[in-house]
C-alpha cells in the first residue's frame, strides 16, 4: 500500500510539490517562482505555460528528491491561487492570453457599470460575493472581447476557461476540464445554494456556458496522472488556497476560523451548512465539499497586500535582500515612529471594497527611518486583519476566541506578537506550518482512504506557539485610531468619502 500523499500547491508567487507521509510530516518538497508581469500600473498577469513548466519541474524534483516512484503516492491533491483567469485552445491546450491575476484591476471600468443597475451588491445574494475586480467573471469577459475572434471561438466550444486549479488538472491528466466547488465560488458565477452554473449570471456577464468546467466535490478520484514522474497517480483533491488552509487546520466545525499570511491575508471561518450573507463587507463562500458529505460555506475577509507588501520593499526599494530580513530590519527601532502605510495597491478588499483607493504612507517627518517604514510594513497587515476580525465576529454572532495562523509570514515573531497586541487575544501557530498544502493532501488521501475520518485528520494538528497579548489597552486603541484615520486618506486620493 502506498505510504504518501502528494501536494501540489500553485500559488502566487510561486509552484511546490510536497509529499508528506501518514502524519502530516513533509518527506520531500521543491518550488520555484514564475515571473510577475505588470503591463501598466493596476495590471497583473502570469505566464500559465512557465506556470506548467513549474509544476512538471516541482514533481520531477520533489519525487526524484525522496527516491520516490509514482506507486509512492497514494493520490495528489492540488490547491491553487484563486480567481486568477486562464482561457486556453481545447485542442492544444495552449493559452490564448497571459493569465489575469486575481490583483488585476483592469475590468475596474466594468464594475463600475454594472453596479450602476442594482449596486454593487446584485448579485451577492446568489454567490455570496460583491462585484469587484477581485473575481473571475469579469476577467474572462474582458479576455473574450480583447483578444480578435476568441468570442465566437468560445461559443463555438473551441476554448476552455478555467482558474489554475482547472489549467492544472487539464495538463496533468491529458484533458480532464474540471473544477471543485471552492473554485467555482470565486468566479461570481456559481451559484451558492445549487453548486452548479447560473444561468442568469451567465447571461449578465455574457460568459459562453461551452468553455466552463465540470464543477466537482473538493474530495474525490477526479482520474489519473499522465505526467512522467508520477503516472497513474489519482487526483483527488481540489481546494483553493484559502479552503485548503481551512482543512489543513483542521477547522471542521463551525465557528472555527484561520487567518492565512501569505501574498495576501484571508481569515476564514467555517460557517457549517449555512450561508451567512455578510452585513459588514466580507464574502460568502465555499468552505470545502468532501465527497458525498453536504457542503460547507464560510465567511471570508480577503485582505488583497500583505506579504506582497514586503516584496515590494524588498524588489522596488532594496531595502532589504530577501523577505525575512524585513524582521531584523524593524527589529533597529523600537515603534513606527508614528507611520502608517496603508497598502492598497490593487485597491482595499475587505471590509471597504473600494477598488479606487490607492496606498498611502501617513505620518512621514525628518525623524522617520527604513526601520520605521519596516515597522510600519509588517504592522499593516495586523491592522488590516484586526479590521476583518471585527468584521466577522458582526456577522457571524461569535467571537473569535483564538486566531490559528499559517501561511510564510508566521515566521516572522514580532508581526504575531504585534497581532496579539493589536487584536488583545492568543494568536496560535501550528506545528505543521504548511497547512495549505497539507489541506490539499487531507482532501486527497480522505478520498482514496488513505485517511479514515476527520477525526484522524484533528488529532495530527498541535500547537507549535502561542502569542499573548502584552501591549496597553490605550495604546492599543490609540495605535488603532491612527490607522483608521490612515485608511480614509486612500479613499481621500481619488476625491472619496
Amino acid at each position: 500500500m502506498p505510504s504518501y500523499i502528494g501536494a501540489l500547491d500553485q500559488g502566487t508567487t510561486s509552484t511546490r510539490f510536497l509529499v508528506f507521509d501518514r502524519g502530516g510530516r513533509i518527506v520531500s518538497s521543491a518550488q520555484k517562482e514564475h515571473e510577475q508581469i505588470y503591463p501598466q500600473p493596476g495590471w497583473v498577469e502570469h505566464d500559465p505555460d512557465e506556470i506548467w513548466f513549474r509544476t512538471t519541474q516541482v514533481i520531477a524534483e520533489a519525487m526524484q528528491q525522496g527516491g520516490l516512484q509514482p506507486a509512492d503516492l497514494a493520490a495528489i491533491g492540488i490547491t491553487n491561487q484563486r480567481e486568477t483567469t486562464v482561457l486556453w485552445d481545447a485542442k492544444t491546450g495552449r493559452p490564448v492570453h497571459a493569465a489575469l491575476v486575481w490583483q488585476d484591476m483592469r475590468v475596474g471600468d466594468a464594475v463600475s457599470e454594472l453596479s450602476r443597475d442594482g449596486g454593487a451588491d446584485r448579485f451577492r445574494a446568489r454567490t455570496g460575493l460583491p462585484l469587484s475586480t477581485y473575481f473571475s467573471s469579469l476577467k474572462i469577459r474582458w479576455v473574450l472581447d480583447h483578444v480578435p475572434g476568441l468570442r465566437q471561438r468560445a461559443e463555438a466550444g473551441e476554448i476552455r476557461f478555467g482558474n489554475i486549479d482547472t489549467f492544472l488538472v487539464w495538463h496533468l491528466t491529458g484533458g480532464l476540464h474540471i473544477t471543485d466547488c471552492t473554485n467555482a465560488s470565486r468566479t461570481q458565477l456559481m451559484n451558492l445554494e445549487t453548486l452548479d452554473w447560473d444561468a442568469e449570471l451567465l447571461d449578465a456577464f455574457q460568459i459562453p456556458r461551452p468553455i466552463l468546467p465540470r464543477i466537482c466535490s473538493s474530495s474525490e478520484r477526479y482520474g489519473e496522472a499522465t505526467l512522467d514522474a508520477v503516472k497513474g497517480v489519482p487526483v483527488a483533491g481540489i481546494l483553493g488556497d484559502q479552503q485548503a488552509a481551512l482543512v489543513g487546520q483542521t477547522c471542521f466545525n463551525a465557528g472555527e476560523a484561520k487567518n492565512t499570511y501569505g501574498t495576501g491575508c484571508f481569515l476564514l471561518m467555517n460557517t457549517g451548512g449555512q450561508i451567512v450573507h455578510s452585513r459588514f463587507g466580507l464574502l460568502t463562500t465555499v468552505a470545502f465539499k468532501l465527497g458525498g458529505a453536504k457542503v460547507q460555506y464560510a465567511l471570508e475577509g480577503s485582505v488583497a497586500i500583505t506579504g506582497a507588501l514586503v516584496q515590494w520593499i524588498r524588489d522596488n526599494f532594496g531595502l532589504i535582500g530577501k523577505s525575512p530580513e524585513i524582521e531584523t530590519l524593524a527589529r533597529t527601532v523600537e515603534d513606527n515612529g508614528g507611520i502608517y502605510f496603508v497598502p492598497a495597491f490593487s485597491g482595499l478588499y475587505a471590509p471597504y471594497w473600494k477598488h479606487n483607493a490607492r496606498g498611502v504612507i501617513a505620518g512621514l517627518t525628518r525623524y522617520t527611518n527604513k526601520g520605521h517604514l519596516a515597522r510600519a510594513v509588517l504592522e499593516a497587515t495586523a491592522f488590516q486583519t484586526r479590521e476583518v476580525v471585527e468584521a466577522m465576529e458582526k456577522d457571524a454572532g461569535v467571537p473569535v476566541g483564538v486566531l490559528r495562523t499559517d501561511g510564510g509570514m508566521v515566521e516572522n515573531e514580532l508581526l504575531m506578537q504585534f497581532q496579539s497586541d493589536i487584536l488583545d487575544r492568543d494568536v496560535v501557530r501550528p506545528k505543521v506550518k504548511e497547512t495549505t498544502a497539507l489541506g490539499a493532501a487531507y482532501a486527497a488521501g480522505l478520498a482514496v482512504g488513505f485517511y479514515a475520518s476527520l477525526d484522524d485528520l484533528r488529532a495530527q494538528w498541535s500547537v507549535d506557539r502561542t502569542w499573548r497579548p502584552q501591549m496597553d489597552a490605550d495604546r492599543r486603541e490609540k495605535m488603532y485610531g491612527f490607522w483608521k484615520k490612515a485608511v480614509t486618506r486612500s479613499f481621500d486620493w481619488l476625491g472619496e468619502e
